[in-house]
């Protein structure tokens, strides 16, 4: 990045889109005149680790569905994110693939007819390992941001499960709460 801080919000990431519409971070990053990006390096059927696992309220070493992404801002890597769905959701869906899903994943998912009502997210700060900090081209002292995020849907059964990690430094979280 060019060492300008981010400010990440939540709820376009949890929103589906419209037909036809790009999907949120690459709107989000023009909307700033930058530009988003992702590279999606794998995808498809996995064993559940046990964090996984109590995420999507299943069992460790269950088959689950994971894309893992580069996320990139102008070119350069800003986040690391591993995305889990329950195989009954996901599993021979465009989820499993790594071609780019039109719209995102959340869009195709309310098309399956799973569309999340409720999210809960866990924020940690910790040091990187030394595969984030070359993936991230961190320096030796940077820290990062994780984000844990469980999607339910209206049943409070879990849809989708995210796995996130940031440069600190260059990241601002921004939270929006209404209340009734």
């Amino acid at each position: 990045m060019s060492g300008s801080e981010w400010t990440s919000t939540s709820m376009p990431y949890l929103t589906p889109r419209a037909a036809g519409a790009p999907d949120a971070w690459s709107e989000e990053a023009g909307a700033a005149g930058r530009r988003g990006g992702q590279r999606i390096v794998r995808a498809g059927e996995t064993p559940a680790s046990a964090e996984v696992a109590a995420m999507l309220a299943g069992h460790a070493g269950e088959t689950v569905v994971v894309r893992r992404r580069i996320i990139e801002l102008d070119g350069e890597p800003c986040e690391l994110t591993d995305t889990y769905y329950p195989a009954r959701i996901a599993s021979g869906t465009p989820l499993a693939g790594t071609a780019r899903i039109r719209g995102g994943a959340v869009t195709l998912l309310a098309s399956l007819g799973h569309v999340g009502v409720r999210v809960v997210e866990d924020v940690t700060a910790r040091m990187p390992s030394a595969e984030e900090r070359e993936q991230l081209a961190l320096g030796p002292d940077e820290p990062v941001l994780r984000i844990a995020r469980v999607t339910y849907d209206a049943a409070d059964a879990p849809l989708q499960a995210d796995l996130m990690v940031m440069p600190a430094t260059r990241q601002r979280l921004r939270y929006e709460i209404r209340i009734g």
